[in-house]
């Protein structure tokens, strides 16, 4: 495991995943190998973009440095771009045209992790595009990192701390604090550096990218890295088929309780 170094200067490094923009609806190609992608639009995945801004205020709090680091097809250096406009110093694009079992990505960052030696590691519980949840796990293990999961907060989302941009991870004496969701309601955690950290929706609120953000991050420098030049095999996903979820059927009205009820009994048969 490595160490913290002298000074407590944080180096972290925000993963992020390009993920089909949840306001678009998705369309499947006919012979049902995959969606259509014409004309889809692609964001950062928005787990991932609390992480990002959690990784900003403990940057902004601390001092040190906030890498962004993507594993997508080439043109995902536009989400780190914007992870970049939102206060990310550099980026870091592991490119892989094909799809990733999540075994094989957390791989491929654990090997460029390796020369980077962070501090911590942050990124989304899960990606909304596949929902697997896998890969912050499986990085820990990896790296022989400190892991927290499902990272949250007490405090409302207009608290006064959220207002002042101020981190919810607390960071002090080479340890690392946070607030867990757990089935019974929340509990807090304290794990040593250098560590693994999961994100929920609850953590924090994403901030905008500003214009001046924007054209600054123009000229921040991205390392790129191919997955072939990594040595971890090939792990694609082949996608046997997709197809819509069945049609829910209209619904009807009842002139009265009564037949509500028979419907519900005889029907329906959940009474």
């Amino acid at each position: 495991m490595a160490h913290i170094r002298q000074g407590f200067i944080l180096k972290i490094v925000a993963i992020i995943k390009r993920v089909e923009d949840p306001e678009i609806k998705i369309k499947i190609k006919g012979d049902g190998s995959g969606i259509e992608t014409d004309a889809m639009k692609y964001v950062v995945n928005p787990f991932d973009e609390i992480a990002v801004e959690e990784a900003i205020r403990l940057r902004d709090t601390h001092g040190g440095e906030l890498a962004v680091l993507c594993v997508g097809p080439k043109d995902a250096t536009q989400q780190i771009r914007t992870g970049l406009a939102m206060g990310g110093n550099r980026g870091i694009h592991i490119v892989a045209d094909n799809l990733l079992d999540p075994l094989t990505e957390a791989e491929a960052i654990a090997k460029v992790l390796g020369e980077e030696k962070p501090d911590l590691v942050i990124l989304g519980k899960q990606s909304v595009d596949d929902d697997q949840g896998q890969v912050g796990v499986m990085l820990a293990d990896k790296l022989d990192y400190s892991q927290l999961s499902f990272a949250s907060k007490e405090e409302s989302l207009e608290s006064d701390s959220e207002k002042k941009k101020e981190p919810a991870l607390k960071i002090a004496d080479g340890r690392l604090e946070s607030i867990r969701e757990v089935d019974g309601g929340l509990e807090t955690v304290s794990v040593s550096l250098p560590a693994v950290v999961t994100t929920e929706l609850r953590l924090n609120v994403p901030r905008y990218a500003s214009l001046p953000g924007i054209m600054q991050a123009k000229k921040k420098p991205i390392d790129t890295k191919s997955i072939d030049e990594l040595g971890v095999g090939a792990g694609n996903i082949k996608i046997l088929r997709m197809e819509n979820p069945p049609t829910r059927q209209a619904g009807t009205t009842v002139p009265d309780v009564a037949t509500l009820l028979d419907k519900l009994r005889n029907d329906a048969k959940v009474i």
